[in-house]
This record gives structure tokens, C-alpha cells and sequence, in this order.
């Protein structure tokens, strides 16, 4: 490959990370129409040309989508949303419960050795989210709760493909939490994450992962058993 050819080869892929990054990151969310292509190329410092090849480039790995004459739109958080979504789709309960339980114990065991005080004082701030909503009755503001308490704790693993990979799951645990509450919350649902967290804070590692274990072996029995 010629000399210029390689040096504007590496600058594609260099402006293709930072906007990844961008998108990864939550700076454009999923439905966000990203800045034109004249105004990335001075926010980057690099020729339009650059932007075009790096914005076609994520477009066809699912990233973004090119709509003409409306602008270019975030499609999708990573890569893996298209092949992991469609899996799911065909995946039972019992399957995605299986995986999901292997992402959150290694998460948690990661996430009390790893955990900052800004993971800390998040995570307490979720619980206490989480329990409002429980004391109010709010359905729908408890699963919201929930599922942000559970990414919170994969996020304090400081694993960025652990991270990736949770966040593919999200809407198969939304919407496992519906058909598990149904329209209002009962006590025989409540789980207590208090000691799951406390393991996180004072970083036991074992104790992380047997809570984050725990709740998702019943949930995995009562599949087991019904198949």
C-alpha cells in the first residue's frame, strides 16, 4: 500500500474509533441525529472526505444510518446489538436467564474488586431508587430502577466488553421483569439486593457473586422445572 494511502487509511480508522467512542459512551444516544459532516471534520480536525468514508464505515457495521436529506442517525450502541438481538429473539426464557446469570456474577465478583467511590455512591443511589419505587408501588418505575441498579454494577466491573455485551440484554430483562410482575408489585416478588451491594462496597469478590448468583438460581429453577 502506498505511503499516503496507509497514513489516510489509519486516519479513517482513528476518526471511526473516536466516533464508536462517541456512541459507546452515551454522547449520541440510540435515534440521535449525529453533527453534519462539515461540522465533524472541524470538531476532528480532518477533511470531509475522512468524516464520509468513517461515517459510511460504521453505517454498514449497523452503527449509524445515512437517511438523505434528513442527516445521519445513531442506529445502534455497538456492533453486536444487530447479531445479538436477532439471537435473542429465537433464545428461551430459560437460555437468556443462563447467560444473564453469568454476565451479573462476573460482574459482580469484578465489580467489588474494582468499584470506585463514584461506583459506590451511583450504586446507593439506584438502591435507593429501586426501593422508593418498590414503597410506591410503581411498576413500571421499579423494573426502570431494577435494570439501572443491575447495568450500574456491570459498569463497576470496568469491563467495557462485559459492558457491551450486558447492555444487549437489557430489553430481554425489562421485559422478563413485566411477565414476572404483572401489574403491581407483591411482597413473594421483592428481591433484597441490599446484601449484594454491601458486598460490592466493603469489596468481597465471593460474596458478590454468590448474591448476584443467588436470585437468578430460583428464577432458573422455576424454568427448570416447567420445562
Amino acid at each position: 500500500m502506498p505511503l499516503q494511502s496507509a497514513r489516510r487509511s489509519g486516519l479513517v480508522d482513528e476518526i471511526i474509533n473516536q466516533l464508536r467512542d462517541q456512541i459507546a459512551s452515551g454522547e449520541w444516544t440510540v435515534g440521535d441525529r449525529i453533527p453534519t459532516e462539515p461540522e465533524l471534520a472541524g470538531q476532528l480536525g480532518v477533511g470531509r472526505n475522512t468524516v464520509r468514508e468513517a461515517v459510511r464505515a460504521l453505517a454498514h457495521a449497523g452503527l449509524l444510518e445515512i437517511r438523505q436529506g434528513a442527516g445521519t442517525f445513531v442506529r445502534a450502541r455497538s456492533e453486536l446489538t444487530g447479531p445479538v438481538r436477532r439471537r435473542l429473539a429465537r433464545a428461551r426464557q430459560r437460555e437468556t436467564l443462563e447467560v444473564r446469570r453469568g454476565l451479573e456474577v462476573e460482574a459482580g465478583r469484578l465489580a467489588a474488586l474494582r468499584r470506585t467511590e463514584t461506583d459506590l455512591t451511583d450504586l446507593d443511589i439506584a438502591v435507593s431508587h429501586r426501593e422508593a419505587a418498590w414503597r410506591d408501588g410503581d411498576v413500571e418505575g421499579f423494573i426502570a430502577a431494577d435494570v439501572e441498579l443491575h447495568r450500574l454494577i456491570v459498569a463497576a466491573a470496568h469491563n467495557e466488553l462485559l459492558s457491551e455485551l450486558y447492555a444487549e440484554i437489557t430489553d430481554a430483562l425489562h421485559e422478563s421483569l413485566r411477565a414476572t410482575l404483572g401489574d403491581r408489585l407483591r411482597p413473594s416478588d421483592y428481591v433484597d439486593h441490599g446484601p449484594l451491594v454491601a458486598a460490592i462496597l466493603i469489596g468481597d469478590p465471593g460474596k458478590a457473586a454468590a448474591e448476584a448468583a443467588g436470585f437468578l438460581d430460583e428464577l432458573l429453577a422455576q424454568y427448570q422445572g416447567a420445562e
